[in-house]
């Protein structure tokens, strides 16, 4: 399962991670932020070493965006914006290609990842096991991209509820994607079912994947974020009268841009401002639905919903569930 990939790969990270960084802990609060990091002044997010000798400002900036799709996609749709970066960093700035989020977070906490375009579901593992810290989301004149996740049937199928759905087979994303299977886990029980309990858990990868197999009939349902659900019509990977939406969930945060927390203040600065001053060009604008801009985010207040909906769904974005994940392979 993609979750205790991350786990894998994290735990062979801590293996060789110098045990000088645990015993030399001077840190005042550190939250549920790994041993590498800290949180003095209490945001839920790591701060820059205290020890500047620790600070990077490399000449090389590595971007990778969320693999919710086809990585090539996005390394194609990403070239304008990561050329205007190295202009405005004045730094050379390479596309890395992810297979997957466990992947893109295990490189940030490696260091070989500065700066990232996260899923919402991936971004408390990345804060708390990376050093991730968000700073932007996409959005518009109105305001940042929202999101929810809605539950996909075929349009001829009889499904008309959630409680439809009982012992049939129903996709999930991935098992650390938040409207995938987190937000599901956590909110479908008030809607009369139970996943893993009324249905056996299916696990795609992708949300793009569940949504295919959907169509396919491969599975009767599948919960996926409903920007993909959008960006698919407008592509005419489908029809809107192909699917019909049989549950809504309330709105959450899209993708978060963090930087690793290890830059140097006025790098970190600097690439704060080339991301608010940018303007996406127009096959970005419709790429995302109309957004045209980056708007700032504060991690512990826009996402305290994903963080509540991981902590009732038994997922909490914790040290403590990475040892229980982990301890399962021992």
């Amino acid at each position: 399962m993609q979750l205790r990939s991350l786990h894998v790969a994290i735990a062979v990270t801590l293996m060789v991670a110098p045990l000088a960084v645990f015993a030399a802990d001077d840190c005042q609060n550190r939250g549920e932020l790994d041993t590498n990091y800290c949180d003095e002044d209490k945001n839920l997010v790591a701060e820059a070493p205290k020890d500047k000798a620790k600070w990077k400002d490399p000449n090389t900036l590595v971007f990778a965006y969320t693999p919710i799709e086809d990585p090539a996609v996005y390394a194609n749709l990403f070239k304008g914006f990561t050329e205007y970066l190295s202009a405005c960093t004045q730094k050379k700035v390479v596309y890395f290609t992810v297979q997957s989020n466990a992947a893109q977070i295990e490189a940030m906490r490696s260091g070989r990842l500065h700066i990232a375009g996260l899923a919402s579901g991936e971004t408390g593992f990345a804060v708390n096991l990376a050093g991730a810290v968000p700073f932007a989301i996409k959005g518009n004149k109105d305001g940042p991209r929202m999101y929810r996740q809605v539950v996909v049937v075929k349009k001829e199928s009889p499904f008309k509820v959630l409680a439809d759905l009982k012992g049939k087979k129903v996709a999930h994303t991935a098992p650390s994607s938040n409207s995938g299977h987190l937000a599901p886990l956590a909110l479908f029980p008030k809607e009369g079912i139970t996943p893993g309990k009324d249905y056996n858990i299916l696990f795609s990868g992708k949300h793009d994947q569940s949504l295919a197999g959907v169509l396919k009939g491969d599975y009767d349902a599948a919960p996926i974020t409903s920007d993909i659900y959008d960006r698919w019509i407008m592509r005419g990977q489908m029809k809107a009268d192909d699917t019909r939406i049989i549950y809504r969930s309330g709105q959450f945060p899209t993708s978060a841009f963090a930087h690793s927390h290890d830059l140097t203040p006025v790098l970190a600065d600097k690439i704060k401002k080339c991301f608010f001053d940018y303007k996406f060009s127009a096959e970005l604008q419709k790429e995302f639905l109309g957004d045209d801009r980056f708007l700032p985010v504060d991690y512990k207040k826009d996402w305290e919903l994903v963080r509540a909906v991981a902590v009732a769904s038994g997922t909490p974005y914790n040290r403590a569930q990475f040892d229980k994940e982990n301890a399962k392979k021992k």
